[in-house]
């Protein structure tokens, strides 16, 4: 089965075709980056607008990479939540209405689920049971996976996702947008031992997150060591490398006893901030310890693209799953409330 997939969830417009026997045939992506970042932040509005721009180029751009024609589509899979609502629409319209033009089934993608499942694309993906680590800009959550659609929520952040607190850290150092790399590029030239970050809410049993008072720490800190309104260069990577360091280690103490408490001996991270090295290299030290196996996607899978909707879309169709020729977007879509395959 050849699925065609699309992703338009928030500020990234992707497609790519999955094919259930030979694998991912060919994937497009364009960032809107640049046009958010004058902003410091996503604007929906014009995050719908560029996805009506960019979507249907970007279709045959892929269809052209793999070699095939429309008539070789075997399925559409498209991201119907959760996200922002007017760019979730125009991929689930334009999905929904390729599928019926084409005389196809289609199905709607959860955002997530892609996620979870786009170390799946690798060439040693996961088996499982295995614990995962969702952590992205608006989530961050530690889930049992038993299957597709067999999901148990271990913890959450009880406020800011994690891929959230980056942004709003480098936006208090002055740094542009997106921040999360650009805190983990300055956090390279920063000395981690100068500073002390609280790891929050690590000394109470539970597996929940919580980074709004790291925020408050890290603006305080700022704040202390500014000379008439400014902070020097090294301070500013000093900083960078507490804040980095102090969510780092939060993730991996959580993850930790994440495995302990399942018992499992595989750990999958995912989501934007899965592609930061320090988070990756922390985590492959932690499960070492546990005598475990880590797992993640390729740099350019972690953030949002349209191979995971794909292969995730493909999974479900493969099951018998279809939608009818109704329009449905769920901006907030819980993934525990998924239909288990």
């Amino acid at each position: 089965m050849r699925v065609l997939g699309i992703e338009t969830s928030c500020d990234e417009t992707g497609v790519a075709i999955y094919d259930s026997e030979q694998g991912l045939l060919a994937d497009a992506l364009y960032s809107q980056v640049k046009m958010h970042a004058e902003y410091g932040g996503v604007v929906p509005e014009l995050a719908s607008r560029d996805h009506v721009r960019k979507l249907l180029p970007l279709v045959q751009e892929t269809l052209d990479k793999a070699g095939l024609s429309r008539g070789d589509i075997d399925a559409v899979a498209y991201t119907a939540g959760p996200g922002l609502i007017g760019a979730l629409m125009v991929g689930a319209s334009c999905g929904r209405a390729m599928a019926f033009a084409w005389d196809v089934p289609a199905v709607g993608v959860h955002h997530m689920e892609g996620h979870l499942l786009a170390p799946m694309l690798e060439e040693t993906p996961p088996q499982f049971p295995f614990v995962a680590l969702l952590v992205s800009g608006g989530h961050t959550q530690l889930v049992r996976v038993d299957g597709i659609g067999q999901y148990e929520l271990l913890g959450e952040s009880l406020d800011d996702a994690a891929g959230e607190a980056f942004d709003k850290a480098a936006k208090m150092l002055g740094l542009d947008y997106p921040g999360g790399p650009l805190i983990a590029k300055l956090a390279q030239q920063g000395d981690r031992s100068r500073f002390r970050f609280p790891r929050p809410m690590t000394d109470r049993p539970g597996l929940d997150f919580s980074f709004s008072g790291l925020k408050t720490f890290t603006l305080n800190t700022a704040n202390d060591h500014r000379v008439d309104g400014q902070l020097d260069e090294q301070t500013k990577a000093d900083i960078a490398a507490a804040f980095e360091e102090a969510v780092v280690d939060t993730l991996a103490i959580k993850c930790r006893r994440a495995l302990q408490q399942t018992g499992l001996k595989q750990l999958v991270i995912a989501g934007g901030v899965s592609a930061n090295s320090r988070l990756r290299e922390k985590l492959g030290q932690e499960v070492r310890k546990q005598r475990a196996e880590l797992f993640y996607a390729r740099p350019e899978f972690c953030t949002d693209n349209g191979a995971m909707i794909a292969f995730a879309g493909c999974q479900r169709l493969l099951a018998g799953q279809r939608d009818d020729l109704s329009i449905i977007t769920k901006p907030r879509w819980p993934m525990d409330t998924l239909e288990s395959i």
